[in-house]
């Protein structure tokens, strides 16, 4: 059965942990309007696909349609683990997150590149 996207997105949201102010505040959007999209009373725009993909690590195509992985990685648990902790913490401590993974892929940036394993 294909779910429609109202049902789709509080899928996702439940997936991430996240509460539905959570979900809207992460979107810029209102609580209301959130709410209005999950009982599919508006329909989602292109651009909100995008911005909901690219927030959460969402498959836009699992969004439009409900077909393949909710998730654009293989790595789908712990994507969902990393969102729902940084999604937790305070605003503070999240650009805090943030700065310190800039820092770490500078450092790795400076990295000799990995050698291959021998067989």
């Amino acid at each position: 059965m294909n779910k429609d996207l109202g049902a789709r997105l509080i899928e996702l949201r439940l997936a991430l942990g996240l509460t539905q102010e959570k979900f809207a505040e992460k979107i810029r959007v209102s609580t209301g309007y959130m709410s209005s999209l999950e009982q599919s009373h508006r329909k989602l725009n292109v651009r909100l696909i995008k911005l909901i993909a690219d927030s959460f690590g969402a498959s836009e195509k699992w969004l439009e349609t409900g077909s393949g992985s909710m998730f654009t990685t293989s790595q789908d648990t712990t994507l969902s683990e990393i969102i729902d902790i940084y999604n937790q913490l305070h605003p503070d401590l999240q650009k805090l997150v943030i700065k310190q993974l800039k820092i770490l892929l500078e450092i790795n940036d400076k990295l000799p590149p990995e050698k291959p394993k021998s067989k």
